[in-house]
C-alpha cells in the first residue's frame, strides 16, 4: 500500500533514534554532575554537544511522526524529557506496538 511506512523501515529509524538517545544520555549524565557541582568547563564543552544530540532526536521523532509512523505524543515527550529519556521510553513503547500479538 503506498504511502503507509513498513516495519522495517520504522525498526530503522528507531534503531537511530535509540542509537542517539544512548549517546545523548552517556553526554547528559556528566553534564549534570558537572552543573550541579559548578565546573563551568566541563559544562561549556558538553552542553552544546546535548543539545545537538536533542535536535537531532527531535527531528528523528518528527520525521517518523510527519511519515506517520507514530504520533505527534513521540516528539513531545522528547522535549517535555529534555531529550533521551522520552525516547527511549517512546522507542520502547513503539516497538512493543509493532510485535505481532
Amino acid at each position: 500500500m503506498p504511502g503507509v511506512p513498513d516495519t522495517a523501515s520504522t525498526i530503522t529509524l528507531l534503531n537511530r533514534i535509540r542509537l542517539v538517545a544512548i549517546l545523548d544520555f552517556a553526554l547528559l549524565v556528566p553534564l549534570v554532575i558537572a552543573a550541579l557541582s559548578d565546573a563551568q568547563g566541563v559544562v561549556s564543552a558538553l552542553g552544546p554537544i546535548h543539545g545537538l544530540g536533542f535536535l537531532l532526536l527531535l527531528f528523528l521523532c518528527a520525521k517518523g511522526a510527519g511519515e506517520e509512523r507514530w504520533g505527534w505524543w513521540f516528539p513531545a515527550l522528547v522535549v517535555v524529557t529534555l531529550g533521551p529519556p522520552g525516547s527511549l521510553i517512546g522507542d520502547v513503547k513503539i516497538r512493543r506496538e509493532l510485535q505481532p500479538a
